[in-house]
């Protein structure tokens, strides 16, 4: 039987200077533990997926390629042993930022060194990242949509996933069509989140 389709909604976030539409079932992370300021964590309530906004300083890097790869490297705290980017950095639309550039880029990384020998150890997790280069604003907003991917879970099971084979499963099919839906929904409404 075929999963039916996420819904969405619209979430304020950063006291509503930004918004995007998230998962209906997505919950603020914030109600229940402390997260900084300049972060806003959404954890789906049915499954293992969140996602985080993350508002940092513009990287100057020669290009906009090694920024991006910058800020995953940061998001991995430097555990880059297993991780393996598929297909590479490319260059998106954000449709209500016209003329801002914006990079999606996918990849998978073993469980973190706090996950490994748990009970529920993920095999591995997706990372699906968006990073939208606000450069007037010497800001990089950077989103991930973090995805474990743990036997018996959210209908993962062992084997159904050959990214080398192109069949990604339903949890990263979901994860992808999330980020997609944050870049096309993203706005920003005040632009003073980010100072003068």
């Amino acid at each position: 039987m075929a999963n039916p389709p996420l819904s969405f909604k619209s979430v304020p976030l950063y006291g509503g200077a930004i918004t995007a539409d998230l998962p209906s079932d997505f919950q603020d992370v914030s109600t229940i533990r402390q997260v900084p300021d300049t972060q806003e964590v959404h954890l789906s309530s049915t499954g293992d997926t969140s996602i985080v906004f993350d508002l940092l300083e513009r990287v100057d890097k020669p290009t906009d390629e090694e920024a991006v790869k910058f800020h995953f490297e940061d998001i991995l705290e430097d555990e880059m042993e297993g991780v393996r980017v598929w297909g590479g950095v490319e260059e998106v639309r954000v449709p209500d930022l016209p003329g801002v550039k914006a990079f999606t880029m996918f990849a998978t990384s073993p469980p973190g060194e706090k996950q490994r020998g748990r009970a529920h150890e993920a095999d591995f997790v997706g990372i699906l990242l968006l990073v939208v280069r606000l450069e007037g604003k010497g800001t990089d907003l950077v989103v991930a949509v973090n995805v474990p991917h743990v036997e018996g879970e959210g209908g993962y099971v062992r084997g159904s996933v050959d990214l080398e084979g192109a069949k990604m499963g339903r949890l990263l099919e979901e994860g992808e069509g999330v980020r997609e839906r944050v870049r096309e929904s993203l706005r920003v409404v005040d632009w003073g989140l980010f100072g003068e």
